[in-house]
């Protein structure tokens, strides 16, 4: 299994620039959360995502925002799925997939682990917490886990290789540990994508 790797929050053109660079699988923007020092709004998304190369896959990241507010930045193209990180539940997910054939990742973090099996969403994402916090998710936690996931908390470049041997996860996200003082870092991010495109190939 080749496993995919995603960089999260970006926020400005230098970000764009440097994952249009390294290529990972997806890139993250955070919309509409204000308590996220990577917050971005859908007009400020638009324009960065016109900048992104085609070969990058954009995710929106909600923090219980409208489903409407979701559907349309997915029905204009603005972003390609969305990722959910707040308490949207099983009846939020399948109102937005009634509204168009999107992709939906919902994150988990420890404590509401238990609920990920049965998820509806096309993947989820295993989180030490809110996300974005730096902080490592229990490995331990995700090896019973059969679906595909994202795994997530406290991941960089000197640990992925482990992480990947591991669990062998679907895709590894990225955000706090690609960052030099809060700010995206080109050198860090094209080390965190060498780093899953040697160790994930197998």
């Amino acid at each position: 299994m080749k496993t995919k790797i995603k960089i999260c929050g970006l926020s400005r053109p230098e970000d764009i620039a440097y994952v249009n660079e390294a290529l990972p699988d997806f890139c993250g923007f955070v919309i509409d959360v204000p308590k996220s020092i990577r917050n971005t709004t859908p007009e400020q998304v638009r324009a960065l995502r016109r900048l992104l190369r085609p070969e990058v896959i954009p995710v929106g990241v909600f923090r219980n925002a409208s489903v409407e507010a979701v559907a349309e930045l997915l029905q204009d193209g603005t972003i390609a799925a969305a990722q959910l990180h707040g308490s949207e539940d099983e009846e939020y997910i399948r109102r937005l997939k009634s509204m168009g054939d999107f992709t939906v990742i919902k994150a988990f973090h420890e404590g509401t682990l238990w609920q990920a099996p049965g998820s509806s969403a096309d993947y989820i994402l295993l989180d030490h917490g809110s996300g974005g916090t730096g902080r490592t998710f229990d490995w331990s936690l995700a090896e019973n886990i059969s679906r595909p996931y994202f795994l997530a908390g406290g991941l960089g470049p000197d640990n992925i290789g482990r992480a990947i041997e591991r669990l062998h996860p679907w895709a590894i996200d990225l955000s706090s540990s690609v960052e030099t003082e809060g700010r995206k870092d080109r050198e860090k991010i094209l080390a965190a994508v060498r780093a899953v495109r040697e160790y994930g190939n197998e």
